[in-house]
């Protein structure tokens, strides 16, 4: 039986035709990694416009290490009925990540700083409660729209969660009891969202669009009156009178109007709003007009705020 043996000149030729292989496979899964991740950005960011400058006031204000925290008396509309409650909005600027979609827990290069706005309603229908919250985030150099905005809806029937990521679309996500809606994952055209109106103003709000204009409503207001979720003609509108100016939203086709008060000086601090649309459904439902008036107003580190003995701070706020 005859071995096969290799000599030292085979053996060197093998050996260098394996490392040109190896280093070419190499270097194309390094090439595909790359077109890969390029991809991947490619779907999760926004082409953004230049950032614009921070003033020197916003800086101070906004990042001075503490949330703006504001209570409001609500009358809130719900099943064709005035609902007493309150409101509170939280303003505070963190860093948060735009592939993740959520707040960066360390320094990175990729962060983007965003004012995040946390907007609570509770109020009651009768024998049951209602609680609401609302986050949006928005970047604070107003070059483009909220990276994310998200609701939830807690009440004795059930509960309610919706959320949209703004990726190569924006990418909406909800979850809900209601059979006609249960859980649904769809992509929408990007739009002027309704959310970012909040934050957007405390930044610029002499910069919001005005006249003829493509809005998705408010989170809260599609899910609470089961509207289709897409983006609605509607008309924007800056007005002042007594020293107090104010933002307008008219939706033509749900007869639905929201005005937002605010300070015309920095940093726009909101006075209160209100929101008419038709309450209630069927052939009864009738529009109302739920009204938010400032109670009162605090600037503080409340994550750390958390014992008993800082209960007392929500008596500055009239909570």
């Amino acid at each position: 039986m005859k071995t096969s043996v290799m000599t030292p000149i085979r053996a060197t030729i093998f050996l260098l035709s394996f490392l040109v292989v190896s280093i070419s496979c190499k270097q194309k899964s390094s090439s595909t990694d790359e077109a890969m991740l390029v991809s991947n950005e490619e779907v999760i960011l926004e082409t953004v416009a230049p950032k614009k400058p921070l003033s020197n006031a916003f800086k101070g204000y906004w990042y001075a290490g503490k949330a703006e925290i504001t209570s409001y008396a609500l009358e809130q509309a719900r099943y064709g009925e005035l609902r007493d409650g309150n409101a509170v909005l939280i303003y505070v600027t963190e860093p948060f990540l735009p592939e993740k979609q959520v707040k960066a827990d360390h320094s990175n290069p990729g962060n983007v700083s965003v004012l995040k706005l946390n907007a609570t309603k509770n109020f009651l229908t009768g024998i049951y409660p209602y609680s609401i919250l609302s986050s949006t985030f928005y970047p604070v150099h107003d070059n483009q729209h909220a990276l994310k905005t998200s609701l939830s809806v807690q009440e004795w029937c059930g509960h309610v969660y919706a959320q949209i990521n703004n990726r190569n679309t924006f990418e909406y996500t909800s979850h809900s009891y209601f059979e006609k809606e249960a859980d649904q994952e769809l992509s929408l055209d990007k739009a002027m969202l309704e959310n970012e109106v909040w934050t957007k103003l405390r930044i610029n709000p002499f910069d919001l669009p005005i006249g003829d204009i493509k809005v998705v409503p408010s989170l809260e207001y599609l899910r609470l009156s089961h509207t289709k979720i897409e983006a609605y003609n509607a008309v924007g509108s800056l007005s002042s009178n007594e020293g107090m100016a104010s933002y307008t939203l008219t939706y033509p086709s749900l007869d639905r109007t929201l005005q937002i008060d605010f300070s015309p000086e920095f940093p726009y601090t909101i006075q209160g709003w209100t929101e008419s649309f038709k309450s209630g459904f069927g052939p009864n439902a009738k529009v109302l007009t739920t009204k938010a008036t400032k109670m009162k107003s605090i600037n503080t580190a409340y994550w750390g705020q958390n014992s008993n003995q800082d209960l007392v701070l929500r008596d500055s706020l009239g909570l």
